[in-house]
C-alpha cells in the first residue's frame, strides 16, 4: 500500500486518520487497534499505521465490521480551572474528560486547549474539518477572554497588546482589549484574539509586568458561555453549528447538530 497521497485526492488519509475522521477513536488509539492485527482493508490486514487509504473507494474494517462515521457530535464544556485538556495525562492530573463522564458520546476531541490554570468555553467536536478550520488563524475566529491582573494597566499597556509585542522571537497581537472595571489592586480586562498561540495572553501580561490572576473564556465566534456552571456541558444548538461554520468558511447549508438526539438518549 502506498505511502504517500496521490496529488488532487481529498479522500486520501493515513489510516490512522480515517478513524478520526469517522469519529471512531483517537489517531494514537487507531494506531494501536492497527499494529495489534484489528483492522482491515479491502480485506486485508493491514499493521502500517502510515499506510494511506482512499475512504471514499476503500472498505476498512475493525474487528471484521466496516467503518460508519458516527453523527456529528458539538458539545460546550465550562472548563474548570485545574482541569488538563487532554484525553489521558501522564502525570495522572485530572482531565476535561472527566467532564464527559456519563455522556453517551462517540469519540469527540476538544477545539483547541485551555491551559490547566485557564477555565471557560471549550468545545469538543468529532466535525474534524470544522475543528481545524476553528483554529486556522487565517479564519480570524474570535475568541473572547474576560483576564484578571494585578495592578492597574492604562492606555499605554491595552496599546501595547493591540499593536503587537515581540515576546520571545513572537510577535504576539490581540484583535482588542478594553477595561472592564478596575479596583484598587487589580482589574478585568476583556481581550479579542484571532490567532492562538500558546499561552499568549499570558505570556503578553507577563512581558509588561502584570501578573495573570484569572483567565476565562467567555465566547467563540458567537458561542457565549453565558450562565453554564462550572464543570457543565451542553449541545450546541443547529443554529450555533451553523454559525461556526460559516465564521470557519464552511457550507453551513443543511448542517444538523446531533445533539437533540444525544439529549434524548440521556433522559
Amino acid at each position: 500500500m502506498p505511502r504517500k497521497p496521490m496529488p488532487n485526492q481529498a479522500n486520501r488519509v493515513t489510516l490512522p486518520r480515517a478513524f478520526s475522521k469517522l469519529g471512531i477513536c483517537s489517531r494514537k488509539q487507531a494506531e494501536k487497534l492497527i499494529v495489534d492485527g484489528r483492522v482491515r482493508v479491502n480485506k486485508r490486514v493491514v499493521n502500517d499505521v502510515e499506510a494511506w487509504v482512499d475512504m471514499a473507494s476503500d472498505r476498512i474494517e475493525l474487528d471484521g465490521q466496516p467503518l460508519k462515521a458516527h453523527a456529528k457530535v458539538y458539545l460546550a464544556l465550562n472548563k474548570p480551572r485545574g482541569l488538563v485538556t487532554t484525553r489521558d495525562d501522564p502525570e495522572g492530573r485530572n482531565t476535561v474528560f472527566d467532564c464527559l463522564e456519563g455522556l453517551d458520546l462517540p469519540f469527540v476531541a476538544p477545539v483547541g486547549r485551555l491551559d490547566k490554570a485557564s477555565e471557560g468555553l471549550l468545545l469538543f467536536t468529532n466535525d474534524t474539518q470544522l475543528a481545524q478550520r476553528l483554529l486556522d488563524p487565517d479564519k480570524d475566529v474570535r475568541k473572547i477572554y474576560h483576564v484578571q491582573v494585578s495592578g492597574r494597566p492604562g492606555e499605554a499597556e491595552i496599546a501595547r497588546m493591540t499593536t503587537g509585542m515581540e515576546v520571545d522571537g513572537q510577535t504576539l497581537t490581540a484583535a482588542a482589549v478594553r477595561l472592564l472595571r478596575a479596583g484598587e489592586k487589580n482589574a478585568w480586562l476583556e481581550v479579542e484574539l484571532t490567532e492562538g498561540k500558546n499561552r499568549q495572553i499570558r505570556r503578553m501580561l507577563e512581558a509588561m509586568g502584570l501578573e495573570c490572576l484569572r483567565l476565562v473564556r467567555v465566547a467563540i465566534g458567537d458561542i457565549a458561555l453565558g450562565d453554564l456552571a462550572k464543570g457543565a456541558t451542553r449541545f450546541l444548538t443547529d443554529a450555533e453549528v451553523q454559525s461556526l461554520q460559516r465564521g470557519a468558511g464552511l457550507n453551513a447549508a443543511g448542517a444538523k447538530s446531533s445533539g437533540t438526539a444525544a439529549r434524548r438518549k440521556q433522559r
